[in-house]
């Protein structure tokens, strides 16, 4: 038996969700958020500043919450896939990404990660990236281009507040024959516009403008630097379609995160991202659990949190090293060349 296909087959006792674990992460997830919330409605007239120096943990909370609804999305959560796509569209009113559209486009993520030829069929710029010498080949303005959307501060900290506010609001990444998935849009905006209103009416636009717009920048920033560092690692390989196959990509193509215990708690455990690529059915609270019980997947190198944020700079790949490459890096070799 291929060895590869071998360390799939093991993961499998893993991906059956405890009912009772994923009632009790739900709960935990979203009480935390809503009390944290409900604190800083409390003290936003008394003390604006402690209302949004509580707004990070707030924030910590709708990752988690996010990450239950990205399982949600695998089907992975619950055995009854009703209870997933009740579960995750919950979620989305309050992480604000529509649940059937994302799920459907990140489904389209996992068949083509860190695969060069299928780069531009579905792959947001957080899982793509153009190899040193396409990017050689473009003119000046699209080098400015790149290099400026591919900037950290543009990419992982402009960007993701307006994705999750703005865009998601729209059916952007939907075809037109996506039919179900550009109603649930619409559902969602209006299940949103009730619940504002609501808050609104009840506790004033401005102070629910102040308390809810930190807090979904913030996670939105935290969120998209989880899903796209892990695809950036300087370990992180490329391939060819003809050499591409999904047991390969995700122990070379995917990577361990490695954050301390606190972070790797409110992260929903996608750190083990290898793992997650390895059976996306595999509910979060059983990726540790499945990493430590096979050596193959405990060989994966390591980010840190240090050398995760290096890694965003980690824009290109050279075809001809095997590594991945940064804008700085290839600048330099042009000059000496």
């Amino acid at each position: 038996m291929n060895p590869t296909v071998s360390i799939r087959d093991e993961t499998r006792c893993f991906q059956t969700p405890i009912p009772s674990k994923s009632v009790l992460q739900a709960i935990i997830a979203f009480a935390g958020f809503l009390a944290i919330c409900t604190a800083m409605y409390i003290t936003f007239d008394k003390a604006w500043w402690l209302s949004l120096a509580l707004a990070p943990l707030a924030a910590d909370f709708l990752v988690r919450i996010f990450i239950i609804q990205h399982d949600c999305g695998h089907g992975s959560y619950f055995r009854k896939r009703r209870a997933n796509d009740a579960l995750g569209f919950a979620c989305s009113l309050v992480t604000l990404a529509p649940y059937a559209s994302w799920r459907r486009q990140h489904a389209g993520h996992h068949r083509i990660w860190n695969d060069l030829d299928y780069r531009q069929t579905g792959a947001d710029i957080y899982s793509s990236c153009l190899t040193v010498t396409e990017y050689s080949a473009l003119s000046t303005s699209h080098r400015l281009w790149y290099r400026t959307t591919r900037n950290p501060l543009v990419a992982n900290m402009l960007v993701p507040p307006f994705v999750f506010l703005g865009l998601y609001r729209f059916p952007f990444d939907s075809p037109r024959s996506w039919r179900h998935e550009r109603r649930a849009i619409y559902a969602t905006n209006a299940a949103l516009i009730a619940i504002f209103c609501g808050l609104g009416l009840l506790l004033g636009f401005g102070e629910v403008a102040a308390v809810q717009l930190p807090i979904t920048a913030l996670a939105a920033i935290i969120g998209v630097w989880l899903f796209s560092v892990q695809h950036r690692g300087e370990t992180v390989q490329w391939v060819r379609h003809e050499s591409w196959d999904g047991v390969s990509a995700s122990l070379q193509s995917a990577t361990y995160l490695r954050l301390p215990a606190v972070l790797q708690w409110f992260t929903g455990n996608i750190g083990y991202h290898h793992v997650h690529h390895l059976n996306p059915r595999i509910p979060n609270y059983r990726l540790q659990e499945c990493h430590d019980s096979i050596p193959a997947l405990r060989d994966t190198p390591a980010l840190t949190l240090r050398s995760g944020f290096r890694a965003m700079q980690l824009v290109l790949w050279d075809e001809e090293s095997g590594r991945m490459a940064t804008i700085r890096e290839i600048r330099l070799r042009e000059l000496r060349s």
